[in-house]
């Protein structure tokens, strides 16, 4: 799999880094437009709601300058800012929208060496081994078909970290991770959506099936693995599409991710952003705001209510109990 960009939006000091000089290199057949910072793009933020596919399009490279590591309880210790934000895909849901507004374009930072020395420093002091969360600003196999950092940051985290870093991920373009001197420091994430969600909600991503078999992959090439079930969205019918969903984890995933594996599952957090990009980008998309289960969340969210989250949550509890009951449920939010 390959991406096709429109153009680079870049700060010029992005150049002076290696990856910099790679990135220039690499995709040196396309406009290469100079910004002052990556956050401020007037000509982009300041587009029509409209236009997100088409900002999607777009690649930003730029320098990281905000390295704040915020506690974590859930897989991880830490959320770690890494090497990119935003993604290519068009999740309809995508919480990356709640942050970044229309502005959810991929975003690379090509000062690796900077946050990886940051990061090994950090888990090199703690007196007991920590998790790392390094994807939950953007999809890390996805940005690893630009960057090829996701082989460059296992190994070095291997040879020289202690505790383990993890990130999830959308996609099975896993290839270039299943030979690598890992060390078993790395956590690997895949996650599930029914097939239909998938299609209609989760646009650009990797099919159900493939997403199988890379977790089984990457299970037999030794890494810790986890399935993220998310977000779940209460769809009519969502009781039978994901009954479907764990029957058919239960028939084709690995004695090894099962055996070994956990369960992560999330019930779908909205907002006023999305839904009016959603409204204007994508006018025949499924609807995700329903009003008769969703009550507000905070500023601009929404979420389910605490009662349709208690049965949901006892339904999914059954099924996965029924067909994957080796597995841990670490947590439900």
């Amino acid at each position: 799999m390959d991406i096709n960009f429109d153009a680079v939006y870049y700060e010029p000091q992005a150049l002076n880094y290696e990856l910099g000089a790679f990135l220039q290199k690499k995709y040196a057949a396309l406009p290469w437009l100079e910004i002052k910072s990556h956050n401020l793009i007037p000509e982009l933020s300041g587009s029509d709601n409209l236009q997100f596919p088409h900002l999607k399009r777009h690649l930003i490279v730029g320098v990281r300058k905000t390295h704040k590591y915020v506690e974590n309880n859930k897989v991880s210790d830490w959320l770690v800012p890494y090497t990119s934000s935003g993604c290519r895909a068009m999740c309809l849901y995508c919480y990356l929208v709640c942050n970044y507004n229309k502005c959810a374009y991929l975003r690379l930072f090509v000062n690796r060496e900077q946050m990886m020395d940051r990061l090994l420093k950090k888990s090199n002091a703690a007196s007991n081994p920590q998790t790392f969360e390094i994807g939950s600003n953007s999809d890390l196999v996805l940005e690893n078909i630009v960057t090829g950092n996701l082989p460059w940051t296992i190994e070095r985290y291997a040879r020289e970290g202690k505790g383990f870093i993890t990130f999830p991920t959308k996609f099975a373009m896993v290839k270039p991770l299943l030979g690598l001197a890992h060390g078993g420091k790395t956590i690997f994430r895949m996650s599930f959506n029914p097939t239909e969600i998938i299609r209609r909600v989760e646009i650009g991503t990797s099919p159900l099936d493939a997403r199988i078999s890379a977790l089984n992959d990457m299970a037999q090439a030794g890494y810790r693995v986890g399935l993220l079930i998310a977000p779940i969205i209460l769809l009519p019918g969502w009781q039978q599409l994901y009954a479907e969903l764990i029957e058919e984890l239960a028939d084709k995933l690995d004695e090894k991710v099962k055996n070994h594996g956990f369960i992560e599952i999330i019930l779908m957090t909205y907002s006023f952003v999305q839904n009016a990009i959603n409204t204007e980008a994508f006018p025949h998309a499924v609807q995700l705001f329903d009003r008769d289960l969703m009550t507000g969340r905070g500023r601009g969210k929404y979420c389910y209510r605490a009662d349709v989250r208690v049965a949901a949550e006892a339904f999914l509890r059954q099924k996965l109990t029924q067909q994957l009951g080796s597995m841990k449920i670490l947590y439900i939010s």
